[in-house]
């Protein structure tokens, strides 16, 4: 699977960014993850997304502020980032596995995208 993710760019605190990653493929039986890496820091996940059970789960730093979904008509997963804060700065990722689940961890996911930088600043 090929993913393509795109979408970041600068914004100001409390602004909102969408980002997307396309699939090369349809992701009906794939679990998908967003992460991020902001500079000197390990790489950390940010939300997911099981198919099979539609669970969601979210890392404390971001619940009500993100929301993860999906497009299948589309092959495409998108990450809606509102209220954003310098804090959110970072590389955003995209991976996906072919299992259920919605586990972030990054060991776990074996398809990566290529990663769109978030800068959030004043």
């Amino acid at each position: 699977v090929q993913l393509q993710a795109s979408g970041g760019g600068l914004v100001q605190p409390g602004g909102s960014l969408r980002l997307s990653c396309a699939a090369s493929t349809t992701l009906d039986t794939y679990a998908i993850g967003w992460f991020r890496q902001a500079p000197g820091k390990e790489r950390e996940g940010v939300s997911c997304n099981s198919n099979y059970d539609r669970n969601t789960f979210s890392t404390d730093s971001v619940k009500g502020r993100f929301t993860i979904s999906r497009d299948h008509a589309k092959n495409t997963v998108y990450l809606q980032m509102n209220s954003l804060k310098p804090e959110d700065t970072a590389v955003y990722y995209c991976a996906v596995r072919a299992a259920p689940g919605c586990i972030l961890r990054r060991d776990w996911y074996d398809n990566w995208g290529q990663g769109t930088q978030v800068t959030v600043s004043s």
